[in-house]
């Protein structure tokens, strides 16, 4: 018997049911979500310890579902889905899924993977970030990707989040001018550095009490840059 939380995320109530029961049986606790948003706010709230997620949701696809979690939390994946291309497949694990098992399924083989999850699992989210981070300067939420200075919502675009979160996610850490080019924009811009100039400027001059001396955005001069919190 085991005591882990698996959260299903599935719009179709026959296989919400199957799970819950199936899984019940076997001393899981099963909290369920139904779209991404709520799948989103469903790790936030509850932290489970496996997230089993189909891709075809009624609000977003599942791989955007993988991408925000990923932002900020390291809680295994296994996707369950009906879609069996090997492009889907790829898709999802470049996302971030950490197992992908095709519908329909057999009950075993997925109660396997549950449990090699559940042991990863026990070992992987030990760094997980809270999903609200909070500094004396401006708020955070990982999960809606929203940011808020002096209590009034900041708006960050697409890539300006992406910075700010890949450094988050490295919260203490350096975080290289090569590795942020890499990951933002991609290798080929792995010399661009005049990109992180522009970028952190503008992040600084909207979330920085003071940003001509920031205390949480830090540049490492000829390095790169570090997030304290």
């Amino acid at each position: 018997m085991t005591n882990a939380t698996v959260l299903v995320v599935d719009d179709e109530p026959q296989i919400v049911r199957a799970l819950r029961i199936n899984l019940s049986a076997r001393g899981y606790k099963v909290v369920t979500a139904h779209d991404g948003a709520a799948a989103l706010r469903a790790v936030a709230d509850t932290k489970p310890d496996v997230v089993v997620l189909d891709l075809g949701l009624p609000d977003m696809d599942g791989n955007e579902v993988i991408a925000g979690l990923r932002g900020w939390t390291t809680v295994p994946i296994i996707v369950l889905s009906a879609r069996g291309d090997s492009l889907d497949k790829v898709h999802a694990l470049d996302a971030g899924a950490d197992d992908y098992v095709t519908k329909p399924f057999g009950m075993d083989e997925l109660l396997a993977r549950l449990r090699a999850a559940v042991r990863r699992s026990a070992v992987s989210t030990s760094d997980d970030l809270d999903a609200m981070v909070r500094t004396d300067s401006f708020t955070l939420d990982l999960v809606a990707k929203k940011a808020q200075a002096d209590g009034r919502e900041v708006h960050l675009t697409k890539t300006e989040w992406a910075v700010l979160e890949l450094l988050v996610r490295n919260r203490g850490r350096l975080v290289s001018q090569k590795q942020l080019l890499r990951e933002v924009w991609g290798p080929t811009y792995e010399n661009e550095t005049h990109y992180l100039r522009v970028y952190l400027a503008q992040l600084r001059r909207k979330l920085e009490k003071e940003p001509s001396r920031p205390r949480h955005l830090l540049t490492e001069p000829g390095m790169g840059y570090r997030f304290e919190g």
